[in-house]
């Protein structure tokens, strides 16, 4: 078992997971919110990397982050490092790569409040940052959960966006699914296997908690 391979993919998916949450709260609040004729085209980009290949969005944004954009040279200064095969990068990649596991639950969950208890709060003075935070997201917290579930899981998974940002750098960007990849090039298919079941058991576990949480939320079952 590569520990470094796990330990790297862990703390991967829960940054991902954490960043995810608190933009695509914003961004979801915006989508459920907002009227403008801009939603359906920021919608569709939000949407647009469940529909694409890993390989093209890795690619571009493996051009992005680089040293021949006026951004990858900008982050580079930042950060003292270029982001591209750093596990800034991999963050970064992973975010954009999970935004819509995170935005879609998250949106269904605040147009599913009665817009009636809005228009209350509304009424009694609360901003409509103290409506998100105070009305919104504890009537959606079965989306909260289904996204970062979605969100953990999916970046645990990931293959051909952090092989593209990242490579195969063992200890800095080598995920259990570049771990996987490498021993089945080298015949190691037991190695493989179990890899490959630990990967298997925390999606079921994170699926399973997310069911639960459900079911017990369901008052048809009662």
């Amino acid at each position: 078992m590569d520990l470094q391979a796990l330990w790297l993919t862990l703390r991967l998916a829960a940054t991902t997971t954490v960043v995810l949450l608190l933009f695509g709260t914003l961004l979801a609040w915006w989508i459920a919110t907002t009227r403008t004729r801009w939603r359906p085209i920021v919608e569709a980009i939000t949407t647009l990397p469940i529909l694409l290949p890993p390989t093209v969005l890795g690619f571009y944004l493996l051009v992005l982050l680089g040293p021949h954009t006026g951004f990858g040279r900008l982050a580079a200064h930042l950060l003292g490092h270029a982001l591209a095969f750093s596990f800034s990068g991999l963050v970064l990649g992973s975010v954009i790569y999970s935004l819509p596991f995170a935005v879609q639950p998250l949106a269904a969950g605040f147009r599913s409040v009665d817009t009636a208890l809005l228009e209350q709060a509304h009424l009694l003075g609360a901003s409509p940052f103290r409506t998100l935070i105070s009305v919104l997201l504890p009537l959606s917290a079965h989306s909260v959960v289904a996204a970062a579930a979605l969100c953990f899981t999916h970046t645990v998974g990931e293959f051909g966006v952090v092989l593209m940002i990242g490579g195969d750098i063992p200890g800095a960007t080598r995920t259990l699914s570049i771990a996987i990849y490498d021993q089945v090039q080298d015949f190691s298919y037991a190695a493989a296997n179990r890899t490959s079941l630990i990967l298997v058991c925390v999606s079921l576990i994170a699926l399973v908690l997310l069911y639960a949480r459900r079911g017990r939320k369901d008052p048809s079952r009662a």
